[in-house]
C-alpha cells in the first residue's frame, strides 16, 4: 500500500510540474513544435472506414488496377475483401510458406516470380486476372468469389471484410464526394519538383496515360477529368497517396482537401463545373 501511494504521489507531481511548465511558457507556447499528428485516413461513404495511409495508399492502387481492367465496382469489393483478408492491405514480404504481398500469393502456384508479386500493381492485375475466369463471380457473395481465386484454408474469412470493402469501393471507383479524407505528417516524405514527378508517375502507373498538366501558379499538377465521377477517382486517389508523396492540397469542382487540416471543405471561389483535378506539393526548403 506504501508503494502504491508513493507512486501515485510521484505520477500527481510530473503532472503538476508539467502543468505549471506549460503555463509559465505562456506566449513562447505557440513557438514550440506541436508533436505530429497522427496519419490517419478515414473513408466515409454509405459508412467509415479507418486505414492508415499505406493501408490507404495500397487500397486505391487496388481499385485504380481494377477500373483501368474495366472491372465493375464489386470487383474491387472482391480485391478489397481479399487484400484486407490475406495481408490487412499491407504489401507483406512474406508470409504463410512462400507466400508474399497484398494479396499472399506464392510463386510456387506459378502466380509469378518474388519481385513481381511484390508489386502491388503486378499483384492486383494478377488477382482480377483471376477473378475474371471464375464463372458467375459476380452473382456469388464476396467471400465465396474470393475463394474461388485464393483457395484458402478458411473460405469465409472473406465475408468480415465485405461492409468495409463496399465502403472503400463505393469511395474509390468515384461514386463518392469528397470521401477520402487523411491526416499526414508534418514533415512531407517529399517536396518540390521531386514529389511532383513522383505523384505523377504514380499516377500513370495505376491509371495509364493521363491528361496531365502544370498549374501556372504552385507546384503540382493537373489531372483532366471527363466527369464527376472521373475527377473524383483521381481526387481520392491523390489524397489516398498524400503521405508518401507531399501532398499538400487537392482540388476538384467546388471542394478541396488540404494536408493542414486533413479534411474537404466549400471553396468559394470555385467552379463547381471545372473538369480538372488540381493537386499541389510541399514545396522545397
Amino acid at each position: 500500500m506504501r508503494i502504491r501511494a508513493v507512486v501515485i504521489g510521484a505520477v500527481v507531481l510530473v503532472l503538476v510540474i508539467g502543468i505549471g511548465v506549460y503555463v509559465s511558457l505562456g506566449p513562447l507556447r505557440h513557438q514550440l513544435p506541436l508533436p505530429s499528428l497522427i496519419q490517419r485516413c478515414t473513408v466515409q461513404a454509405d459508412g467509415r472506414v479507418h486505414l492508415n495511409p499505406v493501408q490507404m495508399a495500397n487500397a486505391a492502387t487496388i481499385a485504380a488496377i481494377g477500373i483501368r481492367r474495366k472491372m465493375p465496382e464489386q470487383a474491387v469489393v472482391v480485391a478489397l475483401a481479399t487484400a484486407y483478408q490475406e495481408s490487412g492491405l499491407e504489401n507483406l514480404a512474406g508470409g504463410d510458406r512462400d507466400s508474399i504481398g497484398l494479396f499472399q500469393q506464392r510463386p510456387s502456384q506459378g502466380w509469378g516470380t518474388p519481385e513481381q508479386i511484390s508489386d502491388p500493381r503486378y499483384a492486383a492485375n494478377r488477382f482480377y486476372a483471376a477473378l475474371k475466369k471464375v464463372r458467375g463471380w459476380e452473382r456469388m457473395r464476396v467471400t465465396d468469389a474470393a475463394q474461388a481465386v485464393q483457395r484458402s484454408a478458411y473460405p469465409e474469412a472473406y465475408e468480415k471484410w465485405a461492409d468495409e470493402s463496399a465502403v472503400l469501393a463505393r469511395a474509390l471507383v468515384g461514386n463518392a464526394t469528397g470521401a477520402v479524407a487523411c491526416s499526414v505528417g508534418r514533415e512531407p516524405a517529399m517536396r518540390g519538383s521531386a514529389a511532383a514527378a513522383a505523384l505523377i508517375d504514380g499516377l500513370r502507373l495505376d491509371w495509364g496515360q493521363l491528361k496531365t498538366g502544370t498549374p501556372a501558379d504552385l507546384i503540382g499538377l493537373t489531372v483532366a477529368a471527363t466527369n464527376a465521377q472521373t475527377g473524383w477517382r483521381y481526387a481520392h486517389w491523390l489524397v489516398a497517396h498524400a503521405s508518401d508523396h507531399g501532398v499538400k492540397r487537392v482540388r476538384f469542382g467546388d471542394l478541396q482537401w488540404t494536408a493542414e487540416k486533413g479534411a474537404w471543405s466549400r471553396v468559394d471561389d470555385a467552379d463547381p463545373s471545372a473538369e480538372l483535378v488540381v493537386a499541389e506539393v510541399f514545396a522545397d526548403l
